[in-house]
């Protein structure tokens, strides 16, 4: 079978060492009997192992061409190859809205992507594995007080338990990245309520770490604008005086309630 040519655009580095191929398959055993849906297989070095797995598995895939390859390779696994867009997809489709193990080897350019996705599905995906660019998986699995530590971090680790689980050298690609990767696995937690708004809650996040090396009195100032102006008291509160990256998650949820209240005491004067 013609090989596929890997495309910029798309982000394609094709895995070439089986070892390595087996050990990312297998991070899904962690999760033992849900179906288990890969992201970009390309030429299917991961899918091998995966289909030999006792259980329901899918791909998808947004390149044409590696679509009509493993189509080839594998006449009788054609039902379920899905040709789109992951980003697109309506994932409780996926497995007629059963819970599914989501893997690959994730494009880097929209990993964090998949992974916002994965987020607002949290509920259909209670274990995601596979492989990214290293430092954004150190972002992912960072304690609080680490340079790594950030957006994702923090909205991730609030709902899962994540594992850095080892680094993977440029040289077993094809084309070789410019950037080691690294094999991650995040489990769902425990928690089904944060004990706040949700939606304040990643507003609140993002906006203090587009300003990471400020205050939260002075980076929160832009969640209150216009005719919502803080209370000058709600700045002397202790937490203001810290900046983002020294909060825990629940330290998060803390202060997304003190800022809900805020929000609402203007609101009413």
């Amino acid at each position: 079978m013609k090989q596929v040519r890997a495309k910029k655009q798309l982000g394609q580095h094709f895995l070439t060492d089986l070892g390595i191929a087996r050990r990312i398959a297998d991070t899904v055993d962690a999760c033992p009997e849900l179906p288990v849906l890969e992201i970009g297989p390309g030429m299917g070095v991961m899918t091998q192992y995966l289909k030999e797995k006792p259980r329901p598995f899918k791909v998808v895939e947004i390149d044409k061409e590696s679509v009509a390859y493993l189509n080839e390779r594998w006449s009788d696994f054609q039902p379920q190859i899905i040709s789109g867009d992951f980003l697109r997809m309506d994932l409780k489709e996926v497995f007629g809205g059963e819970q599914f193990v989501l893997t690959g080897n994730y494009p880097y350019d929209i990993s964090s992507q998949i992974f916002f996705k994965m987020l607002d599905n949290k509920d259909l995906i209670p274990c995601c594995t596979g492989m990214i660019q290293r430092e954004v998986a150190l972002r992912i699995a960072s304690e609080p007080g680490t340079k790594a530590y950030g957006i994702l971090s923090v909205l991730i680790q609030a709902w899962y338990d994540t594992e850095y689980l080892f680094t993977v050298d440029e040289t077993v690609f094809n084309p070789p990245p410019k950037v080691k990767s690294a094999v991650i696995r995040m489990t769902r937690n425990g928690v089904t309520d944060l004990g706040c708004d949700e939606v304040l809650f990643k507003r609140v996040v993002k906006t203090v770490f587009n300003q990471r090396r400020k205050m939260l009195r002075v980076s929160l100032k832009q969640i209150f604008n216009g005719e919502q102006q803080a209370r000058q008291e709600f700045f002397t509160n202790e937490i203001m005086t810290k900046r983002p990256e020294q909060l825990t998650v629940r330290q998060f949820v803390e202060l997304t309630n003190l800022v809900k209240a805020e929000l609402e005491a203007v609101a009413k004067d």
